[in-house]
C-alpha cells in the first residue's frame, strides 16, 4: 500500500479538483475553474463516462428535436446561436458542447467510469477510476440522474409477455406503429412519448399516480425561484431531490391543449397490477396492451460516493449551496436545485468559488 492507502502498483496522481461529469454543470464548473488560474490536466482534471461530448443530451431519442426542448441554457463565455430546430437535440447539443470543450481547452477524459470515491490520506479523496486513481484536494460532482433510470415495480410485472422500456431506451415513435401501448408517468417526458406515440400506435392508454397538474401563462423569474426553493428545501432536509419540472407543472401548449381535445391525453389512474397482457384495476378494469413504457423519471447517479457516507437517514445527501454539509471537500452540481441548465451553470460557478477558498485555506498535504 502508498501513502494514500491504494495497492502498490497502481497508478495514483494528485490534483486540486476533481470534477466527475461533463455535462452542463461539469462543464460550466471546468470553464470557472480555468477563469481561477487552474490549468487542466495540472491542476483539475474532468472525467465523464459517456463516450463523446453532449451529456445526457447525446442519448435522446431522435424525435426529440431542439425545437422541442424545454429552456436549454446557454454555456458560461459562450452562446449556441443558429441552431435548426428541426434537427435532434442530441446533435445540436452534442455539436455545441464539442465546440465548447475545444474552446476552452478543457481535455475531459472519456470514456472513464468512476467506481468510488473513498478517504485518503493528508486529507486528500481517492477518486478511483478506470483510468487509475486520483488523489484531489476538492471533488465536483455532476453526475446528474440519467444513468439511473428509475422503474416503479407492481405485483405481476415479471409476467407480461409484451414489451416493458423506459424513458432511457425510448427509441422514438415509429416503433410503436400498430401497437397498442400504456405511457406511465406525468412529467414532461411522458406526455410527449404518449402525443408522439399516438400518431402512429393502435391504442395509447395514459397512466399516472397523480392527476397531472397544467400550467397556463407565463413562467418567469419570480414563478422559476418559487420551484427551486421547494426542491432546495428537500434536499436541505436530506430528502432524495424531486425535480424541478415536477414542482412546476405541464406547460399548457397548444400541442398539449390539441391532446386533450383529442382524447390522447385522458388520465388514469395508476393500474393495480401487470397481468400477462396488459394492467389491471382493483375494480376489474383492465387494458390490454403490447408496449409498457415507464416514463418514470430518474434518481441521483450518487453511488459511487457511498464510501463517503454523505447519505442522510432521508436518502439524500443534505447540501446547502452546493455543499455537501458533511464533508466540505465535496461539492455536488446539478443537483436537486441546480439540476436546470441555468440552475447547472450557477452551481458551478458557485461551487468553485467555494473549492477556491478552500484550496487557498487548507495547505497542501505532503507524503
Amino acid at each position: 500500500m502508498n501513502d494514500f492507502g491504494v495497492e502498490s502498483g497502481q497508478d495514483v496522481r494528485d490534483v486540486d479538483v476533481v470534477v466527475i461529469g461533463a455535462g452542463q454543470a461539469g462543464l460550466s464548473a471546468a470553464y470557472h475553474l480555468r477563469r481561477t488560474g487552474l490549468a487542466p490536466d495540472r491542476d483539475f482534471v474532468v472525467l465523464d463516462h459517456a463516450p463523446r461530448p453532449g451529456g445526457a443530451w447525446q442519448f435522446r431519442w431522435p424525435s426529440l428535436t431542439y425545437g422541442k426542448v424545454h429552456g436549454m441554457h446557454a454555456l458560461p463565455g459562450m452562446e449556441l446561436t443558429g441552431a435548426d430546430d428541426s434537427r435532434p437535440s442530441s446533435e445540436v447539443i452534442g455539436a455545441y458542447f464539442t465546440a465548447y470543450e475545444e474552446r476552452f481547452d478543457l481535455r475531459v477524459h472519456r470514456p472513464v467510469e468512476v467506481s468510488a470515491v473513498r478517504e485518503g490520506e493528508g486529507g486528500r479523496l481517492l477518486v478511483e477510476t478506470s483510468e487509475g486513481t486520483y488523489a484531489t484536494r476538492a471533488l465536483i460532482n455532476a453526475t446528474g440522474t440519467w444513468d439511473r433510470p428509475f422503474w416503479p415495480r407492481y405485483q405481476g410485472q415479471e409476467t407480461f409477455r409484451g414489451r416493458q422500456l423506459h424513458t432511457a431506451n425510448y427509441p422514438g415513435p415509429e416503433e410503436f406503429a400498430g401497437q397498442r401501448v400504456i405511457v406511465v408517468g406525468g412529467g414532461a417526458s411522458g406526455t410527449q412519448h404518449l402525443m408522439e406515440i399516438a400518431e402512429v400506435a393502435a391504442e395509447t392508454t395514459w397512466v399516472t399516480r397523480r392527476e397531472p397538474v397544467y400550467r397556463e401563462g407565463p413562467f418567469g423569474e419570480m414563478q422559476g425561484r418559487a420551484a427551486v426553493a421547494m426542491v432546495e428545501e428537500r434536499v436541505r432536509r436530506g430528502l432524495p431531490p424531486q425535480s424541478v419540472v415536477s414542482v412546476t407543472g405541464l406547460p399548457l401548449t397548444d400541442a398539449i391543449r390539441s391532446a386533450r381535445e383529442r382524447g390522447v391525453l385522458d388520465r388514469n389512474p395508476m393500474f393495480d397490477r401487470i397481468t400477462p397482457t396488459g394492467v389491471a384495476w382493483a375494480d376489474g378494469r383492465t387494458v390490454d396492451a403490447d408496449v409498457i413504457l415507464w416514463a418514470t423519471g430518474f434518481r441521483a447517479a450518487i453511488d459511487h460516493l457511498a464510501p463517503l457516507r454523505l447519505r442522510e437517514p432521508g436518502g439524500g445527501i443534505r447540501v446547502e449551496g452546493t455543499q455537501a454539509l458533511r464533508d466540505e471537500r465535496v461539492h455536488l452540481v446539478g443537483y436537486g436545485p441546480s439540476a436546470s441548465t441555468i440552475g447547472a451553470n450557477r452551481a458551478g460557478r458557485a461551487a468553485v468559488t467555494e473549492i477556491r477558498r478552500l484550496l487557498e485555506r487548507a495547505p497542501v498535504a505532503t507524503a
